[in-house]
């Protein structure tokens, strides 16, 4: 006489045993790695990329301020892509927009921005002719903290944009911020003060942040011999001869 389970197996009724995958494991079935995955993934990234590269100055404005590629654009109130004239000589970056320029859209305002004024207009200068004003970050930090790693990468198309259509003769970075995130040093402002440095193959000159010396008045003179510094390089840069400059 056939067992019940004969039976049950024999009217296909009798259960099936099979090993159990932990959750991990059954989701990662059928699933392709991060290797396995089509080139496809990488798109919306290199798209952006390509997208900003083309940018003309007609577009530029709307497309940073359209811009959600870091969490800035969701504490910012205004972006602040630069000011000043598009086929300037001089171009001079800073870290990142504080209080003032989130309010108002244009960087280097408030007292620091006077006193940048006033630098400028010693060497006959201003920020609407022959200079262009600019920040590495295009949104503020919330408090003028120092920006993430993530906030500087996803701004920095934008910037060297700017700078491939400024095609600048000289880049003044201003403060260590500005500095370290365009040379890619965590050197001391002391020890790239007095230096030519490049920067996407445009001599690169440091001085310090006017913010700073509103606080530290005994380095204006630094500051000034700084400028004099990036006046001798740009009047060099059209003969080829920039003799010390650091790669």
């Amino acid at each position: 006489m056939p067992t019940r389970a004969e039976v049950l197996r024999e009217l296909g009724l009798a259960p099936e045993w099979r090993l159990r995958r932990s959750a991990t494991a059954s989701a990662s079935v059928g699933a392709p790695s991060a290797n396995d995955r089509p080139a496809g993934d990488a798109r919306p990234e290199s798209s952006r990329l390509a997208r900003i590269a083309a940018l003309d100055w007609e577009r530029f404005a709307a497309d940073v301020d359209a811009c959600t590629a870091c969490g800035l654009c969701r504490t910012r109130h205004r972006s602040v892509p630069g000011v000043g004239d598009i086929h300037a000589q001089w171009m001079l970056i800073g870290e990142a927009p504080g209080a003032e320029e989130d309010a108002r859209g244009e960087p280097f305002v408030g007292q620091a921005g006077r006193l940048l004024d006033n630098m400028l207009a010693s060497l006959g200068m201003n920020r609407r002719e022959n200079v262009y004003i600019a920040n590495v970050l295009k949104c503020r930090p919330p408090g003028n903290r120092t920006p993430e790693p993530l906030e500087v990468e996803a701004c920095r198309p934008y910037l060297e944009r700017q700078v491939a259509l400024i095609r600048p003769r000289l880049i003044l970075a201003l403060g260590k911020s500005a500095a370290s995130l365009l040379l890619g040093t965590d050197a001391s402002i002391a020890s790239l003060r007095g230096r030519v440095h490049r920067f996407r193959d445009v001599p690169l000159v440091v001085t310090y942040h006017p913010a700073y010396l509103l606080r530290s008045l005994q380095d204006k003179a630094k500051a000034w011999e700084d400028l004099l510094l990036a006046r001798r390089t740009l009047a060099t840069v059209s003969s080829g001869a920039l003799p010390g400059v650091d790669g």
